[in-house]
């Protein structure tokens, strides 16, 4: 089968076209491939020749986006069995088949009924035969072949990723690279110029270019300054068909920006600047700013400000407001109009982040000079000292000089000052002050024991001026005068052996001073001289503000005497010096030979124990509490030997108690329950009590038939003489009660036990008839009468 295309669209094609034509009709139309051959002789080795190359006739061509009205001609299919009178048929398969591409069965021409899109599809593979119309048989095998989509130039190039947004250093060398921009073009790269991009620049010259072929966006001119032109918007074009004319060609927008470099130096606008500040500011505060300009942003303008010479270099300081970029001045020292009206300082701002490649363009830094002129205030009066430290005796009179505080205005006027106490707290009431001279005086008699400092605070103003006030602290110290006699330490608990000898230390006492050291360090004890010499005791002062208490004789009976009483003379080293008597108590006791005390009179253990009236009541108390406890647990023993007390509830008017001993859990019959009935009742009765008895219905006999035949004295012994004589009791013993009613009552036996075998013959209807109160009553006792008669 021979296949024919006359799609050809160029020279080439026409020739390959009319090759084709020319091979097929050689070749009875077959398609045939030319395939590298080694040829082999006999007797000879093998022999390899280059091979000629091949050529395939199985494709047709279909140009894309077709158009026009009429199908687009194909090609042709033709068989060597085909004479032109319509045996044969031919069959199209295979992508595309009878939807885009349709053939004529008869004569073989295949055209193309739609517009394809190359970059939707490349090429369609279809299968091609030629069968016998009238057997429906195949004439030749089928045939595959492609129909290949012509591309033409019907994609522009886009670019995919723009706009861009980009940066590049100021002052840069010229042709530095910027950024690389790529179009894309969906047309076929293999076929003609249609997908060839070339790049060019539409807007943004003479600043940057592009590289036409790899589109890479380079820097133009030489130092470009970010301060003179900030942002570009530069235009980039992308043409196929390698930018000829008629070519197809998209474009994107590149915005770049120039960041900043530190290349500007700071400058201050002025080379003198004059700033007023008055005396009265605070030191420590703010005064004044300043601040130099730099064109450039961000750490770049970052820069610091010094002082570097001047008069004024001590009184005042400056920082650097790192978000403003200011100077702040600042006072260190207060200032004094009427000593210095005025002070230069000489202020350097610097950049603190260089560039050395653009050194070249420094110095970075600016000096300017800072005239200050100090401003004339009234001022409150200027005390002589920060704070003052005064000293007065205690029990000093009332009124009694303490010192004197001093202030003036510092003015040049040189005001008159009046001086005061401020009555804040307290103790500002306890002194006065002259407001003319500033003396201060006591209110009060003081007593260093009880506070040894007072703090008040003296202000002071001008007369002129009332308004200007100041003020100083002022401490006043109460001195000490030897106004406490010594006194013992603490009470001393002395206790001498029965076995002591005569010379031993059986004490050592101390005293103490309210007043200081000064007043009362050096104590120095002694008996009392007016009285006669002790016999039993003395005293020994150790010159280290103690003294020892020795024994005089040996041995010492309590039973003679159990208490010494020890008169002790104590006085301090003060002026005047003073003094005071104390008696020491010292008990009698007996002693181990190792000294221990064993035992003391009874006086004496409770004077030593010093039991206090609160300790002592605790101790009755638990005495009372234990005798309650004893007396309950008493009663509670009694109580348990009385018989039970009978509940009201309990229904029945008889109870017996018993203790048995043994039986077990088994042993339900060993309490006769019938000997709670009365005796006339219980005597037809008689069952044994380890055995459950059959009960049998025993008809009633009334009451007073029986009762006079009854002897209580002889029952018993009946009862008593058939539990020894019966083989089948338990072997335990048994604790039988008996009790019954009498028999003088005339109204017969009033017992609960026999109530639920007696009937009444009340008639209770009436009840009915009482009223809506008495229905639930009456409803009550007519169930239970319903009950019975049932």
């Amino acid at each position: 089968m021979r296949i024919t295309s006359t799609s050809c669209i160029c020279p080439v094609l026409v020739c390959l076209c009319f090759v084709q034509r020319c091979y097929g009709a050689a070749h009875h139309g077959s398609i045939k491939v030319t395939r590298n051959q080694t040829k082999h002789v006999e007797g000879e080795t093998e022999v390899h020749h280059r091979p000629k190359r091949g050529w395939v006739w199985n494709q047709f061509f279909v140009l894309e986006e077709h158009m026009g009205p009429d199908p687009q001609y194909v090609g042709k299919l033709h068989s060597n069995s085909d004479k032109g009178d319509g045996s044969v048929k031919y069959i199209l398969t295979g992508e595309g088949a009878g939807t885009i591409f349709i053939i004529d069965d008869t004569t073989g021409d295949i055209h193309s009924t739609k517009s394809l899109d190359r970059e939707q599809k490349t090429h369609y593979v279809l299968h091609a035969q030629a069968i016998d119309r009238r057997t429906n048989k195949p004439l030749e095998p089928e045939s595959e072949f492609i129909i290949k989509v012509q591309d033409i130039n019907d994609n522009a190039p886009k670019f995919t990723d723009g706009p861009y947004i980009v940066t590049v250093p100021e002052m840069s060398e010229m042709g530095t690279s910027v950024l690389q921009v790529t179009a894309t073009d969906a047309d076929d790269p293999t076929y003609g110029n249609s997908a060839r991009v070339v790049y060019s620049i539409l807007q943004g010259q003479p600043y940057f270019s592009v590289d036409p072929k790899t589109g890479v966006i380079r820097t133009a001119l030489h130092n470009m300054d970010r301060e003179a032109r900030e942002h570009y918007s530069v235009v980039i074009q992308a043409k196929d068909m390698a930018g000829q004319v008629g070519g197809l060609s998209g474009s994107t927008t590149v915005n770049i920006t120039l960041t900043d470099v530190n290349d500007n130096p700071p400058r201050f606008p002025q080379k003198h600047y004059q700033l007023y500040v008055p005396e009265s500011a605070q030191v420590g505060s703010a005064v004044g700013k300043i601040k130099a300009n730099d064109a450039d942003t961000g750490s770049n303008a970052d820069m610091k400000y010094t002082i570097i010479n001047g008069d004024g270099s001590g009184v005042f300081s400056i920082s650097t407001d790192k978000e403003t970029r200011e100077g702040i001045l600042s006072l260190k020292k207060p200032l004094n109009y009427e000593k210095k009206k005025s002070y230069t300082l000489n202020i350097e701002g610097a950049n603190t982040h260089l560039d050395f490649r653009f050194s070249h363009l420094g110095p970075f830094k600016d000096v300017t000079m800072l005239k200050i002129i100090v401003g004339d205030v009234d001022e409150p009066p200027l005390f002589t000292m920060p704070s003052y430290v005064m000293e007065v005796y205690e029990n000093a009179k009332i009124g009694t000089a303490v010192g004197t505080v001093t202030a003036q205005d510092p003015d040049t006027a040189n005001s008159l000052v009046r001086y005061f106490v401020d009555h804040n707290t307290e103790e500002d009431r306890y002194f006065t002050i002259d407001a003319s001279t500033g003396t201060i005086k006591t209110a009060k008699i003081f007593d260093r024991e009880e506070t040894p400092w007072y703090n008040i605070t003296v202000a002071a103003s001008e007369i002129d001026n009332p308004g200007l006030v100041s003020h100083v602290p002022v401490g006043i110290r109460i001195l000490d005068v030897n106004d406490n006699p010594p006194e013992l330490a603490r009470d001393y608990d002395i206790v001498v052996c029965e076995n002591a000898k005569p010379g031993q230390v059986i004490q050592t006492i101390s005293a103490t001073d309210k007043d200081n050291s000064a007043n009362g360090a050096r104590f120095h004890f002694s008996l009392d001289e007016g009285l006669s010499m002790n016999p039993n005791f003395t005293l020994r002062n150790n010159e280290d503000n103690t003294a020892s208490i020795l024994t005089r004789r040996r041995r010492y009976s309590r039973t003679i005497q159990d208490v010494y009483y020890l008169p002790v003379l104590i006085s301090d080293g003060g002026t005047p010096p003073l003094s005071s008597s104390s008696t020491l108590t010292i008990r009698v006791c007996a002693c181990e030979r190792d000294g221990r005390v064993r035992t003391c009179h009874a006086e004496a253990f409770l004077s030593s124990a010093g039991l206090s009236t609160g300790a002592l009541i605790a101790i009755l108390l638990c005495v009372v509490i234990l005798l309650a406890i004893v007396v309950l647990f008493v009663t509670l023993r009694r109580s348990k030997k009385e018989p039970l007390i009978i509940s009201e509830e309990d229904v029945r008017e008889n109870v017996v108690t018993y203790d048995d001993e043994g039986g077990g859990e088994e042993d339900t019959e060993a309490f006769d329950i019938t000997a709670l009935r009365n005796p006339s009742a219980a005597e037809e009765l008689k069952y044994r009590r380890d055995i459950r008895p059959e009960v049998k219905h025993v008809p009633r006999h009334h009451p007073s038939s029986s009762l006079d035949s009854i002897d209580v004295q002889e029952f018993i012994k009946q009862r008593l003489a058939e539990a020894d004589m019966d083989p089948s009791v338990p072997p335990y013993d048994s604790l039988q009660t008996y009790a019954y009613e009498g028999h003088r009552s005339e109204a017969g036996s009033i017992s609960s036990l026999d109530s639920a075998t007696t009937h009444s013959d009340q008639d209770y209807n009436y009840l009915g008839d009482w009223g809506p109160e008495f229905k639930k009553l009456a409803e009550l006792y007519g169930e239970i009468e319903s009950e019975r008669t049932t």
